[in-house]
Formats: structure tokens, C-alpha cells, sequence
């Protein structure tokens, strides 16, 4: 079939730019490896958008919350995903959550039954000549990593990233956890909290840094990515920090007491039917028959049965935003014009939002226009995103800045500050900053 752009990889970001493309009445060529009798360690089917770690894309609050603000922005600009993901929604008080796999079978067909667009099941092992978008993520195969490297010659970011168990409902013991969202956000009932006391919070920290772990020796010197610690790592920089991260129980009212419990777990529906539930903010590298051994301590799972045990992985993304250029693009030579989002953007919500960006400037490209720039005022999440991943200003360049993902943040809607910036500034507890997130 004739197409006028290749989108590589059938993940959020792909399925996005390939379904705006589409939209603007383009011919589309997407190509997905999974299916092709190829896969990924992480993935489990052969859906589009599959979602392999969490199921929440965060707060959809859109007044107070820079992820709620894209969100919005998203769906103006018709996005795909924002689509399913409000079709397919469960309870998470404030935050978006999904049936993850209502969800990417929602996409799959929409993609499937659009007329521009062509879903080819194969593994593409080098870049395509002609416009291309490129939207592999983190687990692209070697071999076309090996082709973007050699093009762009740049090095690789690589992070840990992680994954957190999943439990069956109706294991969990309900005269020990109750229901409520944090602050009786939502309806007030989305969530299910397993409360500890001091001495079992303090049993339970130990017992995290002393469990035995999965070692990745191949993977020494990685850096995990701070807004998908595994549990154990955050036990490891304080006995108090789970207790102001993911066990945190301020918002929450034991029925038993009427109090605060001093710590508690929360677990979010994962499934439209209610009968999965995962632990948020669980994400671990415990191997996994201490993962079952440890999480049965917790009060309520005693005898939890789990749909989904926890793991780590290592993420690699070619470093591109090295090769951007003013249009938020990478450059590569101009017979061939290749477009790449960067990735220090980070997050399930940014990964769609970059792709109807991707799709917007392509657009351009294909039809002959000039690519547009990006907003130089960050006055919108999308501009400031933009002027975050071209180096946040000043005089230092993207090849000088510390290159890592980070989560989105409102204050680098002001002009002149990265996102990085606003971080280290921030005080504690504003909005938006790196960590417990997913709710």
C-alpha cells in the first residue's frame, strides 16, 4: 500500500501520532513487531497501546494538576487515547484510571478499522527512508536501536523502570481494609486501604531492605527513574520515607479508630469488572516468592492471591533530544527527514500528548509546509514541555544538562525555567513534583 509516513511501534505514543495523521487525511503505514511472532519481556498480548505497567495516567484534575491540564489539552486536539482511556475508565478518585485491557482492545480497533491507516505486523530492523516517526519506546529491538545510534550517533539514556503486583479482589480481607479515596476524592470509595501501625510499618521497612532481590548485573550503574522507584530502593534512603510516599495514610479515616492509620497500602481497581486490584506505588525488584511472602504481612492481604506479581526492567531510549532542533525535531540529514520525540519527557500521559504533537509537525512536513516551532512562551503544558525538552533555556546547552525523564510540573510554565529547575525549587508538597503520582 501507498503511504505517506512509516509511524514505527504500536505503543500509546505510536497509536497516537499514527491515528492523527490519519485524522488529517494522510496514508499511514504503521508497523508493530508484536504479532509477528516477535514481543517484548514486558508485554503480554499483541493489542495496540497494551499498557505494562500502571493503569492510571495520572490526575485528571485539570484546574490544579499539570497532568490534568494535558489532559485536556489532549482531548481538544481529539486525541485516541484520551478517548479510550475516558470510555474505559474506573474509579481512582481524582486520577484517570483505565481496565487496561478494555482499553487497548478499544484502540486496537479503532486504529484497525480507520481507512488511512495500514497496521503491518513486523519488526522494522532499521530507519526507514521517506518521513518516518519512530515510536519504539523504551524496548525497541537491538537492531534498529543499533540503526538510530548509528544515524543520529548518539548515546543511549537507560533507567530502571518497574512494575507493581496485581491481587484478586476477593482475597483481600475486608474486615481488616476498607474503602475510601484520599480525602473522599471521587466518589469517596475508589480505593482499597490496608492500615499499619507503627511496630507492623517499621516490621514491614526492615523486612523490604532484607528481602531477597533480582540482580541485574548486566545492569550496574543504571539509574532508576524517580517516579517508578521500586519499593525497596525507597525503604533503602529512610525509615520514614514510604510513610511520605505510597504508604503515606494521611487522607484516610480507619473505621476502627476514626483516625489517620499510622501507614496503609493502597490498591486501585484494575479491571472494569472490579475483580483485579494493584498495589499503587508497589513497584519491586523482590524476587518473586518474597514478594508473596513479604506482601502477606501487610494487614488485610494475609491471604492475597496475586493475578500479577511485580518486576524491574531495564529502559533504553536513544538520547535525541541531543539532535533537536528548534522544531522539536531530530535532524538526521535532509534527504532524510526524521522526526523523534525525545524522551526526557516521561510518563504514560506525555508519551500520547508528544505523539499528536509528532503527528502535527509531520503533518506539516508531508504537505510541504514549513514544520511549525515550538511556542517559545510556555504558556500551555504542551509549549512548556516543548522548551523543557530543547534544553529549559538559558545558556546551557542540551548536550551540557543532565539527561533523564522527568514527570510533568506546572511551574515550568514559566518562561525561562526548565522543569528540572522548578523541581529543585519547589517546596515540598506543591503540586506536580516527581513522586506518588500515580494517583
Amino acid at each position: 500500500m501507498h503511504h505517506d509516513i512509516h509511524v514505527i511501534g504500536g505503543g500509546l505514543a505510536g497509536s497516537e501520532a499514527a491515528w492523527q495523521l490519519a485524522e488529517a487525511g494522510l496514508k499511514v503505514r504503521l508497523s508493530e513487531m508484536r504479532g509477528s511472532g516477535d514481543t517484548t519481556p514486558a508485554h503480554h498480548s499483541s493489542d495496540l497501546a497494551e499498557l505494562v505497567c500502571s493503569n492510571s495516567f495520572r490526575s485528571d484534575d485539570a484546574d490544579s494538576n499539570a497532568v490534568g491540564l494535558l489532559h485536556q489539552e489532549m482531548r481538544a486536539l481529539g486525541s485516541l487515547i484520551l478517548r479510550q482511556g475516558d470510555t474505559h475508565r474506573v474509579p481512582a478518585g481524582s486520577a484517570l484510571a483505565v481496565d487496561r485491557d478494555g482499553f487497548s482492545a478499544g484502540v486496537t480497533a479503532a486504529v484497525e478499522g480507520h481507512p488511512n491507516i495500514t497496521v503491518v505486523r513486523e519488526r522494522v530492523d532499521a530507519l526507514p527512508d521517506g518521513p518516518a516517526i519512530v515510536a519504539t519506546g523504551p524496548l525497541t529491538a537491538p537492531t534498529l536501536s543499533q540503526s538510530i545510534a548509528g544515524e543520529t550517533g548518539k548515546d543511549a539514556l537507560a533507567f530502571f523502570d518497574a512494575i507493581a503486583p496485581i491481587v484478586h479482589r476477593d482475597s483481600i480481607d475486608m474486615d481488616k481494609a476498607w474503602f475510601q479515596s484520599r480525602w473522599n476524592k471521587g466518589d469517596g470509595t475508589d480505593y482499597i486501604n490496608c492500615p499499619l501501625d507503627k511496630e507492623q510499618y517499621h516490621a514491614f521497612v526492615a523486612a523490604l531492605i532484607a528481602g531477597e532481590k533480582t540482580e541485574y548485573r548486566e545492569w550496574e550503574n543504571v539509574p532508576y527513574f524517580e517516579g517508578c522507584m521500586p519499593i525497596e530502593v525507597m525503604a533503602e534512603r529512610g525509615v520514614e520515607t514510604l510513610r511520605f510516599g505510597p504508604m503515606k495514610g494521611v487522607g484516610l479515616d480507619q473505621p476502627s479508630t476514626g483516625r489517620w492509620p499510622y501507614a496503609a497500602v493502597q490498591l486501585r481497581q484494575d479491571n472494569a469488572q472490579g475483580t483485579l486490584w494493584n498495589i499503587v506505588g508497589f513497584q519491586t525488584k523482590l524476587k518473586h516468592a518474597e514478594q508473596v511472602r513479604l506482601f502477606r504481612t501487610i494487614p488485610g492481604l494475609e491471604k492475597a492471591e496475586f493475578a500479577r506479581l511485580g518486576g524491574a526492567a531495564s529502559q533504553h531510549l536513544p538520547a535525541l533530544a541531543r539532535a533537536s532542533g528548534p522544531d522539536i525535531a531530530a535532524e538526521i540529514a535532509p534527504e532524510r527527514p526524521f522526526r523523534r520525540a525525545d524522551h526526557r519527557v516521561r510518563g504514560l500521559y506525555r508519551k500520547r500528548r508528544d505523539r499528536i504533537d509528532r503527528g502535527t509537525f509531520r503533518r506539516g512536513g508531508v504537505a510541504g509546509a514549513p514544520l511549525a516551532a515550538a511556542a517559545g512562551r510556555n504558556r500551555a503544558g504542551r509549549a512548556a514541555d516543548a522548551y523543557h525538552r530543547r534544553g529549559g533555556g538559558g545558556d546551557v546547552s542540551a548536550d551540557e544538562r543532565q539527561f533523564r525523564p522527568v514527570p510533568a510540573d506546572p511551574g515550568a510554565h514559566e518562561e525561562g525555567r526548565s522543569q528540572e529547575d522548578v523541581h529543585r525549587s519547589r517546596p515540598r508538597g506543591a503540586v506536580g513534583v516527581a513522586g506518588g503520582g500515580m494517583k
